[in-house]
């Protein structure tokens, strides 16, 4: 009897624990009847191949949210590069998610159209950019469904990703025509921006002096990326943005969220903007009030 009462109670301490556990990651499509411009590829299968993914023509969010325990109300959309012809969905998706989740962070990871896919007529600045425009409204549209705090909503991008994520953060948004469904009426600009060896598609940016906050990180050797993300930041400190950037030594492109190379330092980026999260008080709620930052000495 009392090793029955000893399994009994193991089972319900083992069940108290996966209540606790956040749920399964979940895919929603941002346009259930098709997106804008693809409508005559509505409902075609994505192709997958290991860990890459392309042909998508229906532009989607898998949710990755954080434990309940610690969940903060903060929330990123996250936009994987892969040069506009693939999505790295992995390693810059839902790795990057799992490591903001890890913060209390609850993760969206876009699935975007690829403009140098095939011939489906796509651009980065129309069809592509519009995908993170429309993931933003619809995140804010969700919010209290989600948990989280529609003023303490970010942007994320990698390589490509991250061109996307300066083209909606750094630009003017576009002239806005007649609205298809209420989430369109949402903001579109992210509060703050993430951006990891971003492209130099979006640069230099048009709208700095409006820009959101930026965390921006690259490898000192990378020959795409690393001019850009410095011109960059240089820009946006120029016109009075917060902004924090990070070159890892001996570095070039595509080191994901640290695991992709050897430099212990690089291993910790992540680390590095779990802190400017921080500073920036992105992941303390702030019961409506937009966060102030760190006060000045």
């Amino acid at each position: 009897m009392k090793r029955f009462a000893i399994a009994v109670g193991a089972l319900l301490l083992g069940a108290g624990a996966l209540a606790q556990q956040p749920p399964a990651p979940q895919q929603v499509r941002l346009w259930p009847d098709g997106a804008p411009g693809s409508e005559r590829r509505h409902g075609e299968p994505e192709n997958v191949r290991d860990v890459y993914i392309s042909n998508v023509h229906d532009p989607s969010l898998t949710v990755l949210r954080a434990d309940p325990r610690h969940a903060n109300g903060a929330a990123v959309v996250v936009a994987p590069g892969g040069g506009h012809r693939m999505l790295v969905f992995q390693n810059e998706g839902v790795v990057a998610a799992k490591a903001l989740n890890r913060i209390g962070v609850t993760a969206f990871v876009l699935k975007y159209r690829l403009a140098r896919d095939g011939d489906a007529g796509y651009t980065i600045e129309g069809h592509a950019a519009a995908d993170l425009r429309r993931a933003l409204r619809w995140v804010r549209a969700h919010a209290r469904e989600y948990g989280v705090d529609p003023q303490r909503l970010g942007a994320m991008g990698f390589s490509a990703g991250g061109e996307l994520v300066t083209l909606v953060a750094d630009h003017p948004q576009p002239v806005a025509g007649a609205r298809r469904d209420a989430i369109d009426g949402f903001d579109a600009r992210p509060d703050f921006q993430v951006l990891v060896y971003p492209g130099p598609g979006g640069m230099p940016a048009t709208n700095a002096k409006d820009a959101p906050p930026a965390f921006l990180v690259a490898g000192s050797r990378d020959e795409c990326c690393m001019p850009p993300t410095l011109a960059l930041y240089q820009q946006l400190v120029a016109a009075g943005v917060s902004a924090e950037l990070h070159l890892y030594a001996d570095t070039d492109h595509a080191f994901n969220m640290g695991q992709r190379g050897e430099r212990v330092s690089l291993q910790h980026w992540p680390d590095r903007l779990a802190d400017w999260l921080a500073d920036g008080g992105w992941l303390v709620p702030h019961n409506g009030r937009k966060p102030e930052g760190v006060p000045a000495p």
